[in-house]
């Protein structure tokens, strides 16, 4: 398919090539053929003129989960992936959580097989440990081999330290990323929401922050000694982020995300005891969340994730203490982005971490293949179930004000246009 982008505003920060600069796209066959201020269509070609049209490259998120194998009813591989596309992104890194959990070579083909043919292109994890129990690794190079771009047990602590130890070290034979929770469990104990003046005034157990800055200490203590690449998904805590930049300065091979409601909402959200805003790691204080946003300007956290979690109706709609962790967030992702960050921080966050995980960086100029994501960064609107095409509707967003909408996707020879 043909199609013609007219007087689109390009954001592309990274090279400065015609950033900033409103310009004509053509695409012919999956390829950028010309970037000019001005185009002519060619015959049979979808012409795209919308006002305020922005393009960039195509964004990528380091942290999604579906369902499928397992749990179709939260979500499938197809229907994630359409989501997705819907909602800008062209590369997606897959959780592993579904049941079974991936953990062999043959479950990575799976997944790979299962994501092929559509337009945002599925990066799966495999899990660390046999079975996600912690005990014994899995088949981790056997898995890099089959297409899995790191190892992880999602939302589990590597509790065993000298495990940890072993896997940086064997990992190191083939470029093998490995990505350790920070939660100690022990001192987590039974808490469910952060631990701090709300926690008490509401009568909810609490996970102290040091839970995780303990866990996130002696991982990079451990990864001093082996070497190695080590990421760390989603903290929430001052202090974790003074941890991972002091580890940065001694050169460690380290990177690590932040969950984007945990930039957005503090743990002042749970007065209402709604299930939704319950979440792992879980909503901190303000004073955290001021220092993860400057982190995030700064570099030291690497990426930003939606930490996008489906969940059925029945884990969500139960008294908060019993109801599951976790939140979608592919739909509301850049909306809640561009409350917090310039637009041109806002598309750097999002276009960020392609070569961490072994993933090819697509450009944005002539003879390079069509990765692309197009939006309109001015439009504000309420956040309702209506914008939601995850089939879990799980989202701590909702009632929420955000600003800017997704137009479309151009990415592996398909067009997905939402207006």
């Amino acid at each position: 398919m043909n199609i013609l982008l007219k007087s689109v505003k390009i954001v592309n920060g990274a090279t400065k090539e015609n950033h900033l600069k409103k310009r004509d796209i053509l695409i012919k066959n999956g390829l950028i053929e010309k970037i000019a201020t001005s185009i002519d269509a060619p015959a049979k070609t979808k012409i795209v003129d919308i006002p305020d049209l922005h393009v960039s490259l195509g964004w990528m998120d380091t942290g999604i989960s579906f369902g499928e194998p397992g749990y179709e009813e939260r979500e499938t591989i197809k229907n994630g992936l359409h989501t997705a596309a819907k909602s800008g992104f062209t590369d997606i890194v897959l959780n592993p959580n579904s049941f079974p959990l991936p953990d062999s070579s043959s479950d990575i083909v799976f997944l790979k097989n299962a994501g092929k043919g559509h337009l945002s292109k599925l990066h799966p994890l495999g899990n660390l440990t046999v079975g996600g129990k912690g005990e014994a690794l899995a088949e981790l190079y056997d898995m890099k081999n089959a297409g899995a771009v790191g190892f992880y047990d999602f939302k589990h602590a590597v509790s065993n330290p000298n495990l940890l130890k072993i896997a940086l070290q064997y990992a190191q034979n083939f470029d093998g990323m490995v990505i350790s929770f920070p939660l100690d469990t022990h001192i987590a104990g039974k808490g469910i929401v952060n631990e701090g003046v709300v926690s008490t005034k509401l009568g909810l157990k609490g996970i102290p922050a040091m839970a995780e800055e303990l866990q996130v200490s002696r991982d990079l203590f451990i990864l001093e000694y082996t070497g190695g690449k080590l990421h760390i998904p989603t903290i929430s805590t001052a202090d974790s982020v003074k941890l991972v930049a002091a580890a940065k300065k001694k050169g460690l091979q380290v990177t690590c995300s932040v969950a984007v409601h945990n930039l957005f909402h503090t743990d002042d959200t749970l007065e209402e005891f709604d299930a939704n805003y319950k979440v792992l790691p879980p909503l901190r204080t303000s004073k955290d969340s001021k220092e993860l946003l400057k982190a995030v300007k700064n570099g030291t956290i690497d990426f930003v994730t939606c930490d996008h979690t489906p969940l059925n109706i029945e884990l969500k709609k139960v008294e908060f203490d019993n109801a599951d962790y976790g939140t979608i967030g592919l739909e509301s992702s850049f909306g809640a982005l561009n409350q917090l960050f310039s637009i041109e921080e806002t598309i750097d966050i999002l276009t960020r971490g392609r070569e961490t995980f072994g993933i090819e960086n697509p450009q944005l100029k002539e003879g390079a293949k069509a990765n692309l994501t197009l939006f309109d960064p001015t439009k504000e609107y309420t956040f309702t179930e209506s914008h939601i095409n995850s089939s879990s509707k799980n989202s701590l967003f909702l009632g929420h004000t955000l600003k800017g909408k997704v137009l479309g996707t151009i990415a592996n020879n398909q067009v997905q246009l939402n207006e």
